[in-house]
């Protein structure tokens, strides 16, 4: 590929003269004269060459270096390319187009041998350097999208980085399709499906691999490699389970996929492919004899192809260990995934328990399969503990993996892994607790959980504390670019393909900058929760902690009260999900609950039972950290008791039980802060007055919080996006009354100024630190959802823009009962109620007041703003507290002193006598 790249680049004639001069020279003057002057031409040869050397130019050394490593590329040789090119690197003459390009194409060089010997990461270091350095610099003359971008799109893919993937490909198509090069167009709809298929994209995937079959002009080599991944969707794309058109459709595109390839016998690695693929298809159907046929296949191709690649022969172990195992052969299985560790991971010797130390583990996909494989194994040989050993080894990994993304998306992905191992720990731990009730397993199912929730929402908030001033203005303008991009793609076939083209270039080069400021030490921090703080804090705060982890097979819930845990589980099946999904459905729209109270009071009572709330405890204030679909559940309009009533205010909620307010997680829950500022509002109230968006209400909701809190409130033309940002950071409350967007799986979230629609990932970078944020719009809490990382919702934006304390809804609102609800809530405050009963106690006083008609006392009316922040107890409450103390001061003083004073007299009196 690379080998002739000095022939290629150099432009130094004389100097290729002098080079193929020398060796001429030596023979003919060998032949001629050996006898007489061989002494004089030794002589010369000598200084000639020095002289030579003198004018080497860094250009020629550069190639000289390439030439000479690929003509032997070891991995020692190239440890030593490494180490040049970090000599050559300050020695540069940045305004040498010609020595810049040559170290542009060392790097490319450099990174397709990282690759080859299995240093991803390193190998996407390096192909990163030779694209900023390429696109910085406008150089010419080198195919950078062969070289450069194609393999670095790939690689994007291998460690997940989905987000960086797509706009490697989609930039390289870009200039492809600019140049008219069909070869590259058709690399990039194959590897633009890839990152579909990865991200869950399915029908995309599909749409894009069927207009590329069917539109172009393709080799019976490429529509075969389309035909293979169109199979491989087909397998995942999403079908009720008494259908099987979906594994027909992956069938005959696998099959076609062969009947294509196999007409040219040099693509047995796609061969491979097809048959492995093919070999999985029969194993979901049980079909294992034809499985076994179909993956023999795969490895016989696989043999014919000269491969020394350690993590392609890996690949194919692990499908033959998974096969194996599938089909009982765990013996086998476990000897083939040795065989993996000792291909991908140097020195590895295969110890008593077979698995590898931590230190010598990196971030490698297949290492992260073969230690899940592994612990399945463990599990079916009933070692439950060593299971618990390889998964600990394959969250490493995840850790790893992590810390090399940039982008909030792809780490989101990325999570999903996690979440399907983390289900597996729960059943073990579930089953050990079971056998020997030790606590220890359940803290550990607890701390386990933990690490699972809101887990990138967390680390950007620790990251984003810990950036320097110019790695935040990196990032912001990182997320500047990726919110243009959203928007001009929401515009769909309007969207300008240049402006997007030109945004994802700028984004590419905020990314570059941005893995260039950030060491390694920052990209790991991970703060620990400690078991101990939790149960004080829980304690102190008179607090029921309930946290809920929603897996494949299980819905798990932990219950902390008076420094225990309590665990539960119960089946995901459909049934079950169908009871949540139900009471959740009645939330959809205004007349579902008045038009069959009895059935939501059913519904309401079904779902309260097996959630396995707490009962009858002492303590007041109930916190929950829901999952999945739990996050869209309004906990306090579960019905604890069932009743025949059609009066609203008379249901027994589970809002009559408690306080009760929602985190994130239970680290949330331990950062979070009291109160600070002086209470005073900014209130943006668009209104948007004589236009199809009136918010009729509206300004009496402000009003009535007018009248309690001084501030700086913001009506039409004023409640602009500018104004609030402009303002933002001077008032302890932000109170936004307009419209909001949940979006859906295309479209994000937003919330509306007067004068533009904001995306919720525009909030990112406001840096606010206000007591609380009051979301009073439809939907502000909803937005596409993501298991424990939760929702991408508008309250999500505010929580990273740096706002600890949230009330925001859950579906669509009503504009006067809002007003109405808003007007208890801030009274509350007033009152010097905390947010927690601030927002509770409103609730209640809504439903009992005598103005409000039965109808609008439904729970869809009251129950829609839900309160994730700080759990403390109420100022009136502190208050009461210090005056008892006071008076108990007081108190005891005086009978200390009448004690002291009639001890006086007695000695008086002793003295007189």
């Amino acid at each position: 590929m690379e080998i002739l790249t000095f022939f290629k680049h150099n432009k130094d004639l004389s100097f290729l003269i002098r080079r193929f001069f020398n060796k001429w020279y030596f023979y003919y003057t060998s032949i001629k004269t050996y006898c007489e002057s061989i002494f004089t031409v030794f002589l010369f040869l000598i200084s000639f060459s020095i002289s030579a050397q003198k004018s080497v130019s860094q250009e020629d050394k550069i190639y000289l270096a390439v030439d000479s490593f690929v003509t032997n590329p070891t991995e020692e040789n190239l440890n030593e390319l490494v180490l040049f090119s970090q000599t050559v690197f300050p020695k540069l003459d940045l305004k040498n187009k010609d020595e810049l390009l040559s170290f542009v194409i060392l790097n490319c060089n450099k990174g397709y041998y990282e690759n080859q010997f299995g240093k991803i990461n390193k190998a996407i270091s390096s192909y990163e350097k030779a694209w900023r350095m390429y696109q910085t610099n406008n150089l010419k003359n080198y195919e950078i999208v062969e070289f450069c971008l194609k393999p670095l799109g790939n690689l994007y893919t291998t460690i997940g980085d989905y987000d960086n993937a797509e706009n490697t490909i989609k930039q390289y198509y870009y200039i492809a399709t600019k140049s008219h090069n069909e070869q590259q167009q058709y690399a990039a709809v194959l590897n633009l499906s890839n990152v579909y298929q990865n991200t869950g994209r399915i029908n995309e995937a599909i749409d894009l691999l069927e207009k590329t079959i069917h539109s172009q002009k393709l080799s019976d080599n490429q529509k075969g490699n389309l035909y293979n991944n169109l199979g491989s969707n087909y397998l995942l794309q999403k079908y009720s389970p008494a259908s099987s058109e979906s594994n027909n459709n992956a069938e005959k595109a696998f099959l076609k996929a062969l009947s294509l390839l196999e007409k040219d016998k040099t693509n047995n690695e796609s061969l491979v492919n097809t048959f492995r693929n093919l070999s999985n298809l029969k194993l979901q159907h049980n079909d294992t004899k034809t499985a076994l046929a179909y993956f023999e296949k795969a490895k016989n191709t696989f043999e014919k192809i000269r491969n020394d690649n350690p993590r392609k022969k890996a690949q194919l172990y692990y499908d033959h260990a998974n096969l194996l195992f599938r089909t009982g052969n765990i013996k086998y299985a476990s000897a083939l995934i040795s065989e993996i560790f000792r291909n991908l991971i140097p020195n590895y010797s295969n110890p008593v328990n077979q698995l590898p130390e931590q230190k010598s583990l990196y971030a490698e996909t297949v290492l992260l399969d073969a230690l899940d494989l592994q612990a399945a194994i463990y599990e079916a040989e009933n070692q439950p503990e060593k299971a618990l050993q390889s998964y600990k080894l394959a969250f490493y990994i995840e850790e790893l993996f992590q810390s090399l993304l940039i982008y909030e998306n792809s780490k989101i992905i990325s999570q999903i892994r996690n979440r399907n191992r983390t289900e597996k720990c729960l059943a073990i731990y579930e089953s050990l607790f079971k056998k020997d009730t030790k606590l220890i397993h359940l803290e550990n199912a607890f701390l386990l959980t933990e690490e699972t929730k809101s887990a990138v929402l967390r680390q950007s908030l620790v990251t984003f504390k810990n950036q320097s001033a110019i790695q935040k203005h990196i990032s912001e303008q990182l997320q500047i670019e990726n919110n243009f991009i959203l928007k001009e793609q929401q515009k769909g076939n309007l969207a300008d393909i240049t402006k997007i083209n030109e945004a994802i270039k700028k984004q590419n080069k905020w990314m570059l900058q941005l893995k260039q400021t950030t060491p390694e030490a920052e990209k790991k921090v991970n703060p620990k929760l400690r078991l101990t703080d939790l149960y004080n804090k829980l304690e102190k705060d008179k607090t029921i902690l309930v946290e809920y982890f929603s897996g494949i097979e299980k819905i798990y819930s932990f219950t902390i009260e008076d420094k225990k845990i309590h665990f539960n589980s119960f089946s995901n099946n459909a049934n079950t999900s169908a009871k949540i999904t139900q009471f959740i459905d009645f939330f959809n729209n205004a007349n579902a609950i008045a038009n069959a109270p009895s059935k939501y009071n059913t519904s309401g009572n079904i779902a309260y039972e097996l959630l396995k709330l707490p009962k009858n405890s002492e303590y007041k204030n109930l916190l929950i950290i829901p999952d999945g679909l739990l996050y869209f559940l309004p906990f306090e309009a579960l019905i604890t008791k069932p009743t025949e009533t059609t009066n609203f205010s008379k249901m027994n909620y589970l809002l009559h039980d408690y306080n009760i307010g929602y985190q994130n997680s239970a680290q949330f829950y331990l950062a979070s802060s009291t109160k600070k500022k002086q209470e005073s509002v900014l209130g943006i109230f668009p209104v948007f007055d004589k236009t199809s968006y009136a918010l009729t209400y509206s300004k009496d909701e402000m009003q009535y919080i007018q009248k309690k809190f001084e501030g700086n409130y913001l009506e039409n033309s004023k409640a602009t996006f500018a104004n609030f940002k402009k303002n933002a950071n001077n008032y302890s409350i932000i109170h936004l009354s307009t419209h909001a967007s949940s979006g859906d799986l295309e479209t994000p979230a937003s919330i509306k100024f007067y004068d533009q629609e904001i995306l919720y990932s525009e909030l990112y970078y406001l840096n606010i630190h206000p007591d609380l944020v009051v979301l009073s719009a439809c939907e502000t809490g909803i937005g596409k959802l993501f298991k424990s990382e939760g929702a991408m919702s508008v309250a999500r934006g505010f929580q990273l823009a740096g706002a600890q304390n949230l009330l925001f809804s859950l579906w669509k609102v009503n504009d006067y009962t809002t007003s109405v609800f808003m007007d208890l809530f801030y009274k509350n405050i007033k009152n010097k109620q905390s947010y927690l009963e601030a927002n509770a106690n409103a609730k209640r006083e809504f439903l009992q007041n005598s103005s409000i008609s039965n109808a609008k006392k439904s729970p869809y009316y009251w129950s829609a703003f839900v309160y994730y922040g700080t759990i403390e107890s109420s100022e009136n409450n502190n208050y009461l507290l210090y005056s008892l103390l006071l008076l108990s001061g007081i108190g005891l003083l005086f009978w200390i002193n009448l004690f002291l004073s009639k001890t006086r007299k007695k000695i008086e009196n002793t003295k007189l006598k």
